[in-house]
Parts: C-alpha cells; structure tokens; sequence
C-alpha cells in the first residue's frame, strides 16, 4: 500500500510542478476540528495544496475551521457521513470508541517524531493506520501532519516527583488522563478554549496542551510561572486526513496514490516547519520571566511503567490495540542500537 515506486513518486512530483488553468474536476470539503493556528491555517492546507499540485488541479480541496460543518470533535462522523468528502483530524479524539486511537496518535510510549516517522513508513504502521481506520471507522485514513514533543505542563506549582504529582489538578484529555490519574494527578477534561482561564482562577493548578509553538499563542505561560519538561507524556505523534469511503473508491488507483504521497510530504513539511518553529517559541520560554523545570528520571521511569501496565491491560482485550502495540514495541526494540552510531540532534559537539 505504502510501497510508492520511484517512477509514480516522479511522475507525481512533475504534474505538482506543473500548472493549468483548467477548473478541478472533483470539489471537495474539509472538516478540521481547528479554529485557527498552524493546524489550520498551514498543515490543513499544505495537504490541501498538496493534492492539487499532485493531481494537476484535479481534486481542489476548500478547508473549513472547525464547527463549521459539524461538531468540531466529530470530525470522523462528519467524514463518515458525507458531509465532507476529506478532513484534517487527530485521530484521539475517536479514543471513546476505541483506546487505540491513543497508540496512533501518540501516547507515553517514548517514540519521537523521528521515530514515528519511521514507524509509519519504514516500520508498516501506515499500513496498519489506514486498514484499522477503514475496518473500525469506515474512513479511509493516513497520516498528514506530524505532531512534535509537548510541553509537559504549564502549572502553577512546580513538579519534578511522583510525590509533586500527586493531586495535581491537571487539565488533560485521552491515554494521559487515565494514565496521569493512576499516577495520582486530579484529572479534569475541558476544552482548550477554558483553559486560559481556569488556571489564571486557580480552579486547575496545570494544564498539557502542545508543543512550543502550539502553546505559544494560548498564553498558558502568562497566568503559569513553571514550565514543566520533557513532554513525556506526548513525545510524539500524529494528525491525520481521512476520505471518506464511498468517494475514495470512485477515485482512480492513480489519484489515491497521490492523495497518500500528499500526506507523506505534508508529514515532512510539518515536520520541517514546526520542529523549527518550536525552537524559538521555547527559547522565548528560556528568556521570559517562567522557570524551567525539569522532571526527575525517577517520574520518568514511573511514567514509562504505569503506562506499560495500562497499555497490556488494553492489549489483552483489544485485538487492534494488541496489534499495533506489538508492532510498535518490535518496532522500539528494533531502535535500541541508534545512539551507538547516530549523535543526538541539538547537542553541541566537541
């Protein structure tokens, strides 16, 4: 499925180059659950613009913000449905109907971005993505944006231990607000719009949202002193484009090819913009008047333990979550030899 050969990867990057005149053939809609941001405004319409380059202006996709054409959280219903033929979604905001949402879209598993990557596409969990997303949810699905290491918390009380977590009043959502509630924390889910708020009232005491430049524009670190790393919690993960069924299938063999390799340079692009973006938005963090604090490896460790009992708790009664937890542990196992070869990125060398 993801074996795109050398010569449809040249002769799809040659239509891209190309341009015409001619008005698009199929007219699509977009769901998005993003009411503004880099989400919206570049990675949805990166893949938007993608498709038209890679299909010769055939498919021309018209990007909606979130709650314009259905709920914003029931982007998949919305899909499903018909209501748009295409969305711009994150895949965990389906984890009420199935826990693994959460192993797809990025979870306290340890994975980076990088590491995702080569999951996906070296490791065959795109494959696995777009066969659990058809026979589960009846969307055709894949990857389109990758998701970079989160900020821990923004908080209102500095947290290094187990023992600081506990109580904790943290806002969160999905795989994390079970996991973060075995481990003692008081979780409560809002949506991203109350967060602001509620911890500048004290009603939460912390909150984990994004990455650097995700939460740069929210003003957590406005009514937050501390800033909490490493993001553990979310180290990595994914967004994806779905189709819906019926309109995939009316598609050409041609056409899907190139709607998969749109979302495979989406995926790099974002990669590319966000992880430099995230560079400055956090040195602004560094400069600013917030503390920096930075997790004990023994929280860590705790982290990466409760977070394996909760992921066998599942897998021994999901078969899909069975699966990709198998094929993403073979996958890390596989990984314990790079730092023998490979220099970390952003260490400063000799």
């Amino acid at each position: 499925m993801y074996n795109i050969s050398k010569i449809a990867l040249a002769v799809g990057l040659s239509a891209g180059l190309a341009t015409t005149a001619s008005a698009a053939e199929i007219d699509w809609r977009m769901a998005t659950p993003w009411s503004g941001g880099p989400w919206l405004e570049r990675d949805a319409q990166m893949f938007a613009d993608r498709v038209a380059e890679l299909t010769n202006g055939k498919i021309a996709i018209e990007v909606y913000p979130g709650g314009t054409l259905g709920s914003a959280l029931r982007v998949t219903n919305t899909v499903k449905s018909g209501v748009a033929q295409v969305s711009h979604n994150y895949i965990n905001y389906d984890y009420g109907t199935d826990p693994t949402t959460a192993l797809l879209a990025g979870h306290s598993s340890g994975l980076t971005p990088e590491e995702f990557m080569l999951w996906m596409y070296e490791g065959g969990g795109a494959d696995l993505y777009e066969e659990y997303r058809l026979e589960v949810f009846d969307v055709v699905a894949f990857p389109c944006a990758i998701l970079g290491t989160e900020i821990f918390l923004h908080s209102n009380k500095p947290v290094r231990t187990l023992e600081d977590f506990q109580g904790l009043r943290l806002r969160t959502s999905g795989a994390w607000a079970e996991i973060a509630s075995r481990l003692g924390a008081s979780t409560v889910v809002m949506a991203g719009s109350d967060i602001y708020s509620a911890l500048e009232r004290g009603v939460i005491d912390a909150a984990e949202w994004g990455s650097p430049e995700m939460n740069r524009p929210t003003g957590f670190q406005e009514v937050a002193q501390y800033v909490i790393t490493p993001g553990v919690h979310q180290s990595g993960g994914f967004l994806e484009c779905q189709v819906n069924s019926d309109t995939w299938e009316e598609l050409s063999e041609n056409d899907q090819s190139m709607l998969r390799l749109a979302g495979k340079l989406s995926v790099f692009d974002t990669w590319l913009a966000s992880s430099y973006a995230d560079l400055e938005a956090y040195q602004e963090l560094v400069d600013g008047p917030n503390e920096i604090v930075e997790l004990d490896q023994s929280f860590i460790d705790a982290i990466y333990e409760e977070t394996t009992k909760w992921e066998d708790e599942y897998a021994a009664e999901n078969e899909w979550f069975a699966r990709v937890l198998e094929s993403q542990r073979s996958f890390k196992n596989g990984m314990n030899s790079w730092s023998e070869y490979r220099l970390p990125i952003g260490v400063m060398g000799r």
